[in-house]
Formats: C-alpha cells, structure tokens, sequence
C-alpha cells in the first residue's frame, strides 16, 4: 500500500537470479507480466481450511438458533484469517523475492493458520480462545521476520517503515493477549480495540514511504481469493445437499435452494470480475479503502455457502430455526456482498443513475425475498441473475452510444 500517488521507488524490478539466499528488496511496481506464484496459490489454498472451519461453525451456531453469538464469533475469527492473509498478500507483492529462506517463512505461516483452524471449533463453542491466538502468533511472529529482513538492506524512509511494521505486529500480538486474559464480557470490546489497533499499523507504518506493491497483482490476488471462497461456498452447499438427500430423501424440498445458491454465486462471480479494478488503484486513499473493504467480501461470500446449509438443513427438519431465518441466513450475507462489491469496485465504473443503482437495488430486493418461504433462496438467486442480465444491457447500450457519437462526430 503506498502513502501518496506517486509509485514508490524500487530498488529491484524483480528478484534476482544468482544465490541461495538473496537481498529482499523492493520490487518494481512497473514490472510487466507480473502474476501470482505457486507458493501464493498454496498459501491460498491452505487459509481457505480455515475459512472453511469458520463457516461450518456458524453454520452449526445459526442452525441451532444462536445467530447472534455465533455471527460474532464468526466476525472474529475471520478478521484474524483475513487480516493474516492480507498482510502477507501486500507484503509479497513487494519484497517477494522466492528465494529459500522466504519460502520456509511462508511455509510457517501456513501452519500458523492450520493452527488457527484447529482452534476455530473451541473458539465458537466455549468462547476460548488460545488455540486460535497460538495459530495467530506464529503467523504474525513469521510475517514480523520478513520485515525485518527487509529492514536489513533499506535505509532511510523504506528501513523505518519495515521496522515499524515490526514493531506494530509485536505490539498487536501483546495486545490480543486480552481475548484470553480478560473477562467474557469484556473480549468483545478488546476485539474492537484490537481491530482498530491492527488497521492503523499500515497506515502508521507508511505515513512517510510506502511499499512498491503491484496493482495488477495485488488485484489478482484479491480476484484469486474470492474465487477460491466461492467454491468453498458451492463445496459447502454441495456436500450439505448430498447429505440431506442420502439421508432425507428430500430431493424435491432441495431442488429450490440448490438452484437458487447456484444462482446467487454464479452472479457473484460476474459481478466481481466484470471490470478491471487494477487501473483504480494508485494512491493510499484507493489501495487502503479497497484492500480493507474486502473484509466484508471475503466474510459474506463464505457465509453466503454457510447459509446455504442452514437452508438445507432448515428444509429437511435439521435446523431449529423458522423458514424465515433459513432464507436471512442466506439473502442477508448476499445483500451485504452486493453491496460492498458495488461501494468497492462497481460504481467507479457505473455511467449515470441508472447504472449506479442496479446492485443497490438488487440487495434491497434480495432481503425482501427473505419473506417468501421456502422459495426465498430461490428467489434471491434470480433476482441477482437478473442484475447481471440487467448490468450487461446497460453497459451495451452504453458502448452502442459511444460508439455511435464517435461515428457521428464531426471530424477535427
């Protein structure tokens, strides 16, 4: 994330070819052909079984007719898989120089987070914590290294900031000791303090220089992840349909929600990758509002696939809750991922009122088919499909006007 408009200097273009362990300095932000490296798409990988932990989690806390605890809980313990994610995304997109030392690091951080998910369970159910803070240490204790070998070649403005960056995560570290140590009743609001304390580490670490991060990059590990997240979601509905067929026999109380879950990720998709986000960022102002609006994309994306089980569940006899919290398991984690799609991506690219107000419109329309029983999953589903059908006629009409006003134009 950088500081100003202006890219940050780079030292290096890209990592260099020649010895076992090299300098990691600053890649180039200007490099051509930059894209995700295998060890990124593992690290990927392995987060999502924590995502995954988290969202079955809340699938069995809102199915049991816990939704309130169960959806803090949920918040928590994906703050800490995304915030680890995240930190390590930026950080490769600038210093990433492959070599072995920086692949072991890495590798510690993967199992920091199989740590994390091993605790996830305790965490929903007996509010304790340790295990997930464990697994939360080692990821942070490792992303601390990579600063600091990075400190050790900079100088000046780029070798205060890495060392700040060390000094927040071990300070934040401390700090989440209060998540054990303190009352029940208290964690809550240690959580909000922590959360706050952990956002302004960035933008205090890069108040004078910022990092040489690259957007096309950066944007197609954010594109990468959410992918990933949403065939967990069909992963998810996929193994809960089963189940309630095997064992049930319910296939025609199923058909609904299955085609209506389809649906709703199918256009999740389409709406997120419809336009290219990476020319948008260029400043702190864009990258730091972009990178961590994405919270709430990733967290509703993977509660959209844990509503769908509860829907499941809910249609077969599973499920202690009423038809009308089944459908808001699922239509409210859709409205909130349009939503924040739209803020985040779609609207710097929408062309008069029309446009700009179909996906506010299609989230209002979603929750509204909360209210409609047993078909309200299936009715969200079309409702978001239509938004993609109505998405691709306006942004058609909108290039048939240009290019007929090009066609038109008198010429000089």
């Amino acid at each position: 994330m950088t500081s100003s408009s202006t890219p940050a200097p780079a030292s290096s273009s890209a990592p260099q070819s020649s010895g076992l362990l090299r300098r990691l300095t600053a890649r180039g932000r200007d490099e051509v052909h930059r894209v995700s490296s295998p060890l990124e798409l593992f690290f990927d990988l392995c987060f999502v079984v924590a995502v995954a932990q988290a969202g079955a989690q809340l699938v069995h806390a809102v199915a049991e007719g816990h939704p309130g605890p169960g959806i803090l809980s949920y918040a928590m313990v994906f703050f800490s898989i995304w915030w680890a994610w995240m930190n390590f995304t930026w950080f490769a997109s600038a210093y990433d120089n492959d070599d072995p030392l920086y692949r072991v690091v890495t590798l510690v951080q993967i199992a920091g987070v199989l740590v994390l998910a091993a605790g996830v369970s305790r965490a929903f159910e007996h509010h304790d914590y340790l295990i997930v803070w464990l697994g939360y240490v080692i990821m942070r204790l490792a992303m601390a290294a990579q600063w600091l070998r990075a400190a050790r070649p900079a100088s000046g403005a780029e070798r205060t900031m890495a060392l700040r960056y060390v000094s927040g995560v071990l300070l934040c570290l401390v700090g989440w000791l209060g998540l054990i140590l303190l009352p029940e009743p208290a964690r809550s609001w240690a959580f909000l303090v922590m959360v706050i304390a952990e956002l302004c580490v960035p933008l205090f670490a890069e108040r004078a220089h910022g990092t040489s991060w690259h957007p096309r990059h950066i944007a197609e590990r954010y594109g990468l992840f959410t992918i990933i997240v949403l065939g967990e979601t069909i992963a998810a509905a996929t193994i809960a349909v089963k189940s309630a067929v095997d064992e049930h026999d319910a296939l025609g109380e199923l058909v609904p929600i299955a085609a209506g879950g389809l649906l709703i990720v199918f256009s999740a998709w389409w709406i997120y990758f419809v336009v290219p986000i990476h020319g948008h960022l260029r400043s702190n102002r864009q990258s730091f509002l972009w990178g961590y609006g994405h919270y709430l994309i990733f967290a509703s994306a993977a509660a959209i696939g844990a509503g769908l089980e509860v829907a499941v569940e809910q249609s077969v006899g599973k499920a202690h809750i009423s038809t009308l919290s089944a459908s808001a398991a699922v239509t409210l984690p859709t409205a909130l991922y349009l939503l924040t799609v739209w803020a985040l991506h779609s609207r710097h690219f929408k062309i008069g009122i029309v446009q700009q107000t179909v996906l506010p419109v299609t989230a209002l329309l979603v929750i509204c088919c909360t209210f409609l029983g047993d078909w309200g999953v299936l009715a969200a589903g079309l409702v978001s499909s239509a938004a993609v059908a109505t998405g691709v006629v306006l942004t058609a009409r909108t290039a048939g006007r240009g290019r007929e006003a090009d066609f038109t134009a008198p010429a000089g």
